[in-house]
């Protein structure tokens, strides 16, 4: 996910691929003063079928099951962890090789859902190449497509055993800024997914495009999960633009923007600030009124650091 990469350590990689936890960071005292000023006034998400959720790094669950959310309070809602990366998965080297995978919450996310009917559970994403990693790359559609598909085969493949409740797969499509491959290969085509030597400065949405659709096809004709796009309307345009090549309207959504490093302006359905701030922003063609939009990582991505974690808003009413 677009987050605070480089703060958290390369090093950390390997533990989380694991599945050890690690110890989250300690909230600010700033961030405290407003969490509890948050719990004040609600004891939960809201309204009702929404729920507070994480991803990613592990974070912190207070207390025994059934789960409550750290520093909110409330239902501990979902998890969401990443099954898998493109680059770790073809053994690049670098800040790109990790695996943000915490078994420790996932475990809790799940129980609180099967024995408390509590959340969504776990759920999964996939850090996605775009067809300038791709080691096979030859500017054509059809070889977009293939990536695409590859990468959805070993995504279903490392979540197979589970358990993952969530029913849609995740295609976390970004431009994250690390290296070798800051913009994960969607904007420039490298010499090779590793080398961090740009060969060819721009792909046409097109391609990026046949890419996303290989990895959407994929997981419906191969699975019962549906598929899902972790973005953002910046980083979307970016990659996509604004033609016909960027319109999703029958694909699930998880925004990051707009983001908060206060955690005591958490949302009320889709706005900040216990529902009187900014509007959740999602992409390619949808708003948050739309059915397809189902996620909001509202806080800790981004680049928003707020001391604990990735904190989401989840609707589970749109589940399919």
């Amino acid at each position: 996910m677009k987050r605070s990469w480089l703060a958290v350590g390369v090093g950390m990689a390997l533990v989380m691929a694991s599945g050890a936890a690690a110890a989250a960071p300690t909230a600010a005292a700033s961030t405290s003063q407003a969490v509890t000023t948050a719990q004040a006034g609600r004891s939960g998400d809201g309204p009702p079928g929404f729920w507070w959720g994480t991803d990613s790094w592990p974070v912190s669950v207070p207390g025994g099951a059934p789960y409550r959310m750290p520093y909110l309070g409330g239902a501990y809602g979902g998890y969401i962890g990443m099954t898998g990366n493109w680059a770790y998965w073809l053994g690049v080297s670098g800040p790109e090789h990790f695996i943000a995978f915490s078994a420790k919450n996932a475990a809790q996310a799940h129980t609180n859902y099967v024995k408390y009917g509590k959340g969504i559970g776990v759920g999964a994403y996939w850090f996605m190449g775009g067809p300038g990693v791709d080691p096979h790359y030859n500017g054509t559609a059809a070889e977009a497509y293939a990536w695409g598909a590859a990468q959805a085969a070993r995504a279903l493949s490392n979540i197979k055993n589970g358990p993952f409740d969530y029913k849609v797969v995740w295609a976390d499509i970004e431009l994250p800024g690390i290296k070798p491959a800051p913009d994960n290969g969607w904007n420039n085509v490298y010499t090779s997914p590793g080398s961090g030597i740009v060969k060819q400065s721009h792909i046409p949405a097109t391609i990026d495009r046949a890419d996303f659709n290989g990895f959407a096809n994929y997981i419906t004709s191969h699975s019962p999960y549906k598929v899902g796009v972790y973005s953002s309307p910046g980083a979307w345009t970016s990659i996509f633009g604004t033609g016909t090549a960027s319109l999703i309207p029958n694909t699930y959504e998880w925004t990051y923007q707009p983001e908060t490093s206060n955690l005591g302006n958490a949302p009320y359905g889709w706005r900040l600030n216990n529902g009187s701030g900014a509007y959740a922003q999602f992409f390619g063609g949808q708003t948050y009124n739309s059915k397809y939009a189902l996620m909001w990582q509202w806080s800790g991505g981004g680049g928003v650091r707020n001391g604990v974690g990735d904190f989401d808003q989840i609707d589970s009413i749109r589940l399919p």
